[in-house]
């Protein structure tokens, strides 16, 4: 992944044929929209927007031919939460614009993708059907609720949203990489979130899951930032132990396929508004990492390669 990187910022061509390629691809899109973060975090607002035309040419192809609009919200939620990134040098301020990306995501699947949701509902529908058939073979009369439209892109934009964010990490892991080799993985480890931002995410969510079974899925959105957060905690809490690269496997691997572990994960992240483990865990007197964008600060030199906006050199290799 760290040879991608480096490909990408050799010039403009390399970059190019990358995002182009990954954009033409349901499999690979990701790919083409953590180029397309990388270049923004690294040259500019405006070479990542140049970037983005030519990706969203295939993107929108794709729409077009296969009616998925995957690639396409995908490169474009992911190049806003670049903007906001490398706008305030803040990951916890990016990572929670996904919430807006989310939204946005999900009302215009809504207000133009109404075909699209319908067949997503049907083809749901008679999967469930067959389901019921297979249930209720034992002679009890079991009945699944089907999914509704509006379900369906929060559904949808959830996803958007959390791919979104995890290209965005993906960029600023190769950015940490080549030009500050272990920032991210203490700018990661440092996110958090304070009261006033955690009660507001959580009164969302508890107000538009009260609304009915149709906006949970929106309000899952809401919970995204915590969920992050609180993967952030966890890979804190194993650092300062010493764990090594297994526990972070056998944690994931768990929370994939347990549902309460999410909860619980996002319930951390609430408490730790409060309480700021971070601060309870280290050690007296030990250094720690603030709470905000992250990165050791030792002089005005590391502050600035710290940037994940940071200016490029006058070196050609680097345009």
């Amino acid at each position: 992944m760290i040879g991608l990187a480096r490909f990408v910022m050799r010039g403009r061509l390399q970059a190019l044929v990358l995002a182009v390629g990954g954009a033409s691809s349901l499999l690979f899109c990701w790919i083409s929209a953590a180029v397309v973060a990388l270049v923004t975090l690294r040259k500019g607002a405006a070479e990542g927007a140049w970037l983005l035309f030519w990706a969203l040419l295939p993107a929108s192809i794709m729409l077009y031919m296969v009616d998925d609009s995957g690639p396409l919200t995908v490169l474009v939620g992911t190049f806003t939460l670049a903007l906001v990134l490398r706008a305030t040098v803040s990951l916890p301020m990016a990572i929670l614009a996904s919430v807006l990306v989310g939204v946005v995501t999900g009302l215009l699947l809504v207000a133009f993708g109404s075909a699209y949701l319908e067949q997503l509902a049907t083809a749901f529908g008679e999967f469930l059907a067959r389901m019921e058939t297979q249930l209720s073979a034992g002679g009890e009369q079991i009945v699944l609720p089907r999914p509704e439209t509006g379900q369906i892109a929060g559904l949808l934009g959830g996803g958007g949203a959390t791919l979104a964010v995890l290209c965005l990490l993906l960029a600023r892991y190769w950015q940490a990489a080549l030009f500050n080799p272990g920032g991210f993985g203490q700018e990661f480890r440092a996110l958090h979130y304070p009261v006033s931002v955690t009660l507001l995410l959580v009164a969302m969510a508890v107000i538009l899951s009260s609304t009915g079974a149709t906006y949970r899925s929106w309000a899952m959105m809401c919970l995204l930032p915590l969920s992050f957060a609180g993967l952030s905690l966890v890979h804190a809490r194993i650092e300062m132990r010493g764990g090594g690269p297994g526990w972070l496997v056998s944690f994931y691997l768990i929370w994939l396929v347990f549902d309460p572990v999410k909860l619980l994960v996002v319930c951390a992240a609430i408490a730790d508004s409060w309480f700021n483990f971070r601060q309870r865990w280290a050690p007296q007197g030990g250094p720690l990492s603030p709470p905000g964008d992250g990165a050791a600060e030792d002089s005005e030199e590391s502050r600035r390669r710290n940037t994940p906006g940071e200016q490029d050199s006058d070196d050609p290799k680097d345009r």
